[in-house]
């Protein structure tokens, strides 16, 4: 959970950076959160911050969810790539229990991505480099200013049932 009024960010991630190609599935329950927050339920890979792959969800800007056409019940949740290219697309989820995935394989060379919400695949990008970078994988609810209009006012919280990584070439 975050704090209302702070710039909270509590993560929670594996010991170990040697993750690398395979799937890695996290069933994260997504809450209500106060209107025009600035919090995320992430849920993501990071080896540095230029090679980091997630998921974070929230209310989102109110720009965003007009451009959306959100309901109240539905929160933003974006798929992005820190660098190597930057990539950050926002769709709208109902809130509740979902199950999300990043799928990472090898096409010439470099990974490419998967993002899927829910089994069904949402993003797609061929990255700049390969599995010379491995991942720790995180759990995270954070106090972020990219994805609200003020700091939150309330209280707010993810639920983590369970992280799974599956190898696979």
């Amino acid at each position: 959970f975050t704090r209302a009024n702070s710039v909270d960010r509590k993560k929670v991630h594996t010991v170990e950076r040697i993750y690398t190609t395979g799937r890695y599935t996290w069933r994260t329950h997504i809450p209500q959160m106060g209107i025009g927050d600035q919090c995320s339920v992430g849920s993501w890979i990071y080896h540095d911050d230029q090679h980091e792959l997630d998921f974070e969800v929230g209310y989102g800007k109110d720009t965003v969810r007009r451009e959306l056409n959100a309901a109240p019940d539905e929160m933003i949740a974006y798929m992005t790539s820190q660098d190597f290219p930057f990539t950050s697309i926002p769709v709208k989820i109902k809130t509740g229990w979902h199950i999300f995935e990043i799928d990472l394989s090898v096409k010439d060379g470099k990974y490419y991505a998967s993002w899927l919400i829910d089994k069904v695949v949402r993003h797609e990008m061929q990255l700049k480099y390969g599995t010379e970078v491995s991942f720790y994988i995180f759990c995270s609810v954070e106090n972020l200013k990219f994805i609200g209009d003020q700091i939150p006012h309330q209280e707010n919280y993810g639920l983590f049932d369970f992280v799974q990584y599956k190898y696979h070439e």
